[in-house]
C-alpha cells in the first residue's frame, strides 16, 4: 500500500489518510507521555515551528506499545498541549510492533536504519523522514529530533525560503 493511502485517524476521532499531507516532508514519529524520551517533544514542536511555513511537518503517533502512554487520546492531547505546546498534528493511539501492528507502521518498519537493520520499532520516539518523493529515512529513538542528519535531510528536501 502506497504511504499516501494508508488510513489513519487524528486524535480527535477523525478518519484521513497521509494523503493530506501529501508533498510536504513529514517526520512521523511514534511518541510517548511517560518516557524518559519524552523531552524530544520540545525539539519535535522546535522543528514544526521552524519549517511548517515550508512543507514540512511533524505527525506524531502515540503507542502504549513500551507501555508509557497515557490511557485516553483526551488526556494524551491535553498533556501534549499543556506541557510542550505541541501544535503539529497527532493521531490515535497505534501499534508499532507485533501482530496488530497499524499499516503505517508495517510499511515504516520495512525501511533500514543507518546500520542496516529494519523490522521492528526498538523503542517509543523512533523517527521516519518521509520526502516528497515518498522516500523513508529512518533514525532510531535516541537520535535527537535536531540531529544535523535529520535536520539536513529535511533542509535538503524543502524549498528554499
Amino acid at each position: 500500500m502506497e504511504l499516501n493511502e494508508i488510513p489513519v485517524r487524528t486524535i480527535d476521532g477523525e478518519d484521513t489518510t497521509l494523503g493530506e499531507y501529501e508533498g510536504k516532508v513529514k517526520l512521523i514519529v511514534n511518541v510517548a507521555s511517560r518516557c524518559g524520551l519524552t523531552p524530544q517533544y520540545e525539539k519535535l514542536e522546535e522543528l514544526q515551528r521552524a519549517y511548517a511555513d515550508r512543507g514540512f511537518t511533524v505527525l506524531g503517533f502515540p503507542s502504549g506499545q513500551f507501555n508509557q502512554e497515557l490511557s485516553t487520546e483526551e488526556a494524551i492531547k491535553e498533556y501534549c498541549s499543556t506541557t510542550w505546546g505541541v501544535t503539529f498534528p497527532m493521531f490515535e493511539k497505534v501499534e508499532v510492533n507485533g501482530p496488530a501492528r497499524h499499516p503505517l507502521y508495517s510499511v515504516l518498519t520495512e525501511t533500514a536504519d543507518e546500520a542496516g537493520d529494519a523490522g521492528d520499532v526498538a523503542w517509543n520516539f523512533e523517527k521516519f523522514v518521509v520526502t516528497p518523493s515518498g522516500a523513508v529515512h529512518r533514525f532510531r529513538p535516541t537520535t535527537q529530533p535536531d540531529a544535523p542528519e535529520i535536520v539536513s535531510l529535511i533542509e535538503a528536501e524543502l524549498p528554499r525560503s
